[in-house]
C-alpha cells in the first residue's frame, strides 16, 4: 500500500453476528455521499443496519433471533409426572 504508515494503519475487527469494531478516530462516508466522523479510541460500527443511530451500532442486533437459534417446531421439551 503507498500509504503503509503507522499512523494511517487502523485495526478493524470483525464479529459473526455483530458490528465491526475499528480502532478511531474514524470517519465514515455514507451511502449518499455525507461523512460523520467520531474521535472516540474504538468504535463500532453497524453492519445490520437496525441501529437507529447507524453507522454507529446500538446493539439493535442484539434484539432480533438469528436464524440458526430458533426452536424447531415438535421439539419441545415435555415433563411428564408420575403420581
Amino acid at each position: 500500500m503507498p500509504n503503509d504508515s503507522p499512523e494511517r494503519r487502523r485495526r478493524i475487527v470483525a464479529q459473526r453476528a455483530g458490528p465491526l469494531l475499528v480502532e478511531g478516530p474514524v470517519e465514515v462516508t455514507l451511502d449518499d455521499g455525507t461523512t460523520v466522523s467520531s474521535d472516540r479510541f474504538c468504535v463500532a460500527l453497524c453492519t445490520c443496519r437496525r441501529s437507529r443511530t447507524y453507522p454507529w451500532c446500538d446493539t439493535s442486533h442484539r434484539k432480533s433471533v438469528r436464524p440458526n437459534q430458533t426452536d424447531t417446531p415438535g421439539t419441545e421439551a415435555t415433563t411428564e409426572l408420575n403420581p
